[in-house]
């Protein structure tokens, strides 16, 4: 895959990460941009290849897949001669330019998912045209194009058929049909799309691939190429003006992570998901490959925390009420740790064993059998946000002091039970150290917001249970053999999840056993500014370098928090994103990417550092 592209090109100024990419010896997942209009996302590699597009929404199925299976479908603009390539976002934007620098001369190409025309600010990502919209504009001299259009409809399984439509083509099979508009005409058969054309000096081709149900209301022609692009930047640069509230150090940084968690978010409903990939493996060629193309309430506090500091913080509410309404009335059951993108229940995990895997990683899997654990963390995660928030709420609606009482006294009557833990062990459940100071936040922040959550609370029990669970906390989660607190009670293995401590104001970092156990992180669980989750994970997971920062400032070490910081912030590939996990050796991205946790870890940590410590 790499035989065309020399890693050999300059990092244009004022692009990400500062670092040239690694030589491209085989694909990597740093490879790749988002596109997104809030709604969908598609995958861009440093090739002018679109090798991943879900579309109508970040959860369905894939038109293009070649991220997962060198078969499974691609979308691409490239020059047909060899070549150099530079990427960056156009300024405010998820719009993507790549220039093309060869021999004969250089190629600009764009590429966005469009906006619906006219939609700015708060309004983009209500509609969507689902459309993906590619301009090929000559720089220099004269130089010989080459695009393929190869569908592979539901993940690859599916072979399109083609046909002939008034300036352009139509791929369709089952109930997916793509219409391709482009005054570039394209030859077709086995399966795909391709032409051969010449961009010289100030030439301009369009090519815009709409998404369309096979069946149902035929939906109306888009405007000319350029006049998407055009519209697509002018909403996200409305939405980048209208959404500008940090004003601290490293300000472009938060700007755009803060676009990026714009672009994982589902505007009809306003949820984020985890990333816009799915089975991105932890390990190169490992199983540990999993679908986060769905929301998690265990990062719902830390994302409110991230858009309170570096966009808008109006849209809690609609957060909120989404998981109120998500969770139905189910005042015994588990609350459960995740939903769909509109509040879906039912994620259930399977295989598709047709595809190869990132690198020969299998299996692929779409879904998530997390849905069904138990993380007693969610309830503290949620009212946490809540609590943060409160300012911005102003009067509760009855829903939200419902969903707020109801987590309190789950937290109060539940926190002796074990769980699966904030890394969603899959064999057995143990009593988490994090597991139980998020059940702890709970009661602080609901005993906190008790003169707004309406009559007859049963605060005593929730004081009662507060201070006994702290009691157990203390005695059960510290290990005097380590020396530290550790992951579970009873067990003598160090977990970076215990950084959070400090971090929700359960202990003071500068407490003597909470500098012991950061210290022992440092000591055991970090290379360079990468923090492994525990002994054996392989990788680094990027927000746990991010929590390790801001103990580092709570421990007043301003210097060695704000040496962290950057370090982590140069893991970013090219154009600014952030994957799940890098590897320590290299500093490869590694797992699903973007990764929403990994750009909040980035925006809350840059406000952390600007705070006084109290």
């Amino acid at each position: 895959m790499c035989s065309i592209f020399s890693s050999d090109a300059p990092i244009p100024a004022g692009t990400f990460g500062g670092r040239r990419p690694p030589r491209c010896v085989r694909p990597s997942v740093g490879d790749y941009a988002l596109l997104s209009d809030s709604q969908s996302a598609a995958m861009v590699d440093r090739r002018g290849s679109i090798d991943w597009w879900s579309v109508p929404r970040f959860d369905s199925p894939s038109v293009f897949s070649r991220l997962l299976d060198p078969r499974a479908g691609h979308f691409s603009i490239r020059p047909d001669v060899p070549f150099t390539a530079t990427r960056r976002y156009l300024a405010d934007t998820l719009v993507l330019e790549t220039t093309f620098v060869t021999d004969a001369g250089a190629v600009r190409l764009l590429d966005a998912l469009a906006l619906q025309p006219g939609a700015r600010s708060h309004e983009i990502g209500m509609e969507a045209p689902h459309a993906l919209v590619r301009m090929v504009e000559g720089v220099e001299g004269r130089v010989p194009m080459r695009v393929e259009l190869v569908p592979r409809f539901e993940y690859g399984l599916t072979l399109p058929h083609f046909r002939r439509r008034e300036g352009g083509i139509i791929a369709l099979a089952g109930a997916d049909e793509l219409h391709l508009r482009s005054d570039v005409a394209l030859s077709f058969g086995d399966g795909q799309a391709q032409a051969e054309f010449e961009v010289s000096t100030g030439a301009r081709h369009g090519f815009v691939l709409q998404h369309r149900p096979a069946f149902g209301r035929e939906p109306d022609d888009l405007p000319a190429a350029a006049t998407l692009v055009d519209e697509t930047v002018a909403g996200w640069t409305s939405w980048a003006t209208g959404h500008d509230t940090y004003r601290g150090p490293d300000r472009e940084l938060v700007r755009h992570s803060s676009l990026v968690l714009q672009g994982l978010t589902y505007q009809p409903s306003g949820g984020v998901i985890a990333a816009a990939t799915t089975s991105l493996p932890e390990i190169i060629g490992g199983s540990a490959n999993w679908d986060y193309r769905f929301v998690w309430l265990r990062d719902l506090s830390l994302t409110m925390r991230a858009l309170w500091v570096a966009a808008c913080p109006s849209e809690v509410e609609r957060h909120l009420e989404l998981i109120w309404r998500a969770l139905g009335d189910e005042r015994e059951a588990p609350v459960q740790i995740m939903v769909g993108i509109n509040g879906e229940r039912d994620l259930s995990e399977h295989e598709l064993g047709h595809l190869a895997g990132f690198l020969d990683s299998r299996p692929v899997r779409i879904g998530n059998e997390a849905w069904r654990q138990r993380q007693f963390d969610v309830l503290g995660e949620v009212i946490d946000a809540a609590h943060l928030m409160r300012n911005e709420l102003g009067d509760l609606s009855s829903e939200i002091r419902s969903l707020i009482r109801g987590f309190a006294d789950r937290a109060a009557r539940d926190w002796r039970e074990p769980d699966a833990g904030m890394w969603e062990a899959r064999d057995r459940e143990r009593h988490y150290t994090s597991s139980k100071v998020m059940r702890w936040v709970a009661l602080d922040r609901a005993i906190d917001l008790a003169d707004r959550l309406g009559d007859d609370l049963d605060l005593d029990t929730w004081r009662r249970a507060r201070e006994e669970l702290r009691d157990d906390i203390l005695r059960n989660a510290w290990h005097d053999e380590v020396g530290a607190f550790t992951g579970a009670y009873g067990s003598d293995e160090l977990d970076a999840s215990v950084l959070f401590l400090p971090m929700v104001g359960f202990i003071d970092a500068r407490e003597q056993r909470m500098r012991a156990t950061i210290d022992a992180i440092r000591r055991e669980l970090t290379q360079g500014p990468h923090v492994h989750r525990w002994a054996d994970d392989p990788n680094g997971f990027i927000i746990c370098g991010f929590w390790l920062a801001q103990c580092l400032h709570l421990l007043g070490d301003r210097d060695g928090a704000q040496r962290q910081f950057r370090a982590l912030a140069d893991l970013r590939n090219d154009v600014g994103l952030l994957a799940e996990m890098a590897d320590p050796a290299t500093g490869e991205l590694i797992g699903n990417i973007p990764q929403a946790f990994s750009h909040v870890g980035l925006i809350n940590t840059a406000w952390r550092l600007t705070q006084e410590i109290g």
